[in-house]
């Protein structure tokens, strides 16, 4: 069985289905991995440890830590909430690409991704007894939950998850501007909103979603947009040379095309619309960050490391 670290770069835990058990294993590995990587001077923010000064007691030492990396961590016992964070998932059905097929025939898509993500998110925020709270969204604003810090509520958002997954609905669009939009208006002031989607918002106007972005920085919200996507079919478009039947996952639309005969000019329209969105998010100081499902979740989880880094200072 691949170690925690592994886990973090592989994808082969799709075939299993407790979020819980997977989620403490990604986030353990993760905080393994930066104790022993160069960055322990902001790792130990999110491991509810910091670095053992000498004269401290030693009552508090975490003598596993120092087994595994050689270093000297006490552990953190702080009650107090220090951040909130709202995490945002589309789960419109354009999330369910590509529905690939594992060993149990689970499919290894961006909406699994997302969950799974946002699952190890909440493990991590729970570690640090920050609160957080879940909204999910597809043509409208499905769940939305406050932010809280107790392990009942970590459970809760957890089963809301599974209910997700579980779902076979198709042919669901996006409105991503309308829930972003109640979101930001509904969430705590000066919150992190991290958002999960792949942005194929079907709207005649696409400053619509711009403006729902600038909307939720206009309420002084922190926010991290993983642009959820896989790359290797949806911007670097690399399938076989031969006929496909493409379907529209949001309206069930279908076109037979030869695939070579539309790739580069499918490639420059999705790079377009990337650098649009970068554009767009580095001018309203949002993080955006490319979010290839089959990198694992560690590009996840340094990102919000980094971010909370910052918001700290």
């Amino acid at each position: 069985m691949a170690d925690n670290t592994s886990l973090l770069d592989n994808f082969e835990l799709r075939d299993y289905g407790n979020l819980e058990l997977l989620a403490r294993q990604v986030v353990e590995g993760f905080i393994i991995g930066l104790h022993k990587s160069p960055f322990h001077g902001f790792s130990v923010e999110f491991a509810e440890h910091r670095l053992y000064n000498t004269g401290q007691s030693t009552r508090n030492i975490d003598w596993k830590v120092f087994a595994r990396t050689d270093k000297l961590f006490v552990k953190r016992f702080e009650e107090e909430t220090n951040l909130r964070c709202q995490i945002v998932i589309d789960a419109s059905s354009s999330m369910y690409f590509p529905e690939e097929k594992g060993n149990l025939g689970i499919g290894r898509n961006k909406l699994r991704f997302s969950a799974m993500a946002a699952a190890s998110l909440m493990n991590l925020l729970q570690k640090q007894r920050d609160a957080f709270g879940l909204s999910i969204f597809d043509s409208s604003l499905q769940q939305h939950t406050r932010c809280k810090s107790s392990t009942a509520h970590y459970r809760l958002l957890l089963t809301h998850l599974d209910k997700l997954l579980a779902t076979s609905e198709r042919q669901k669009t996006t409105a991503a501007a309308d829930a972003l939009h109640q979101i930001a208006d509904s969430v705590h002031k000066r919150s992190l909103v991290v958002i999960f989607s792949d942005m194929m918002e079907q709207s005649e106007n696409p400053e619509e979603l711009f403006a729902a972005l600038q909307h939720l920085k206009h309420n002084k919200h922190e926010v991290i947009l993983f642009h959820v996507n896989d790359k290797r079919y949806e911007i670097d478009f690399e399938f076989e040379n031969r006929p496909y039947i493409f379907i529209d996952m949001e309206t069930g639309d279908k076109v037979r095309l030869q695939s070579n005969q539309v790739k580069d000019h499918y490639r420059q329209q999705m790079q377009e619309f990337i650098d649009s969105l970068k554009v767009k998010c580095l001018q309203y100081k949002i993080d955006f960050i490319e979010a290839d499902i089959n990198k694992g979740f560690r590009q996840v989880l340094q990102a919000y490391l980094v971010k909370r880094n910052k918001m700290s200072r």
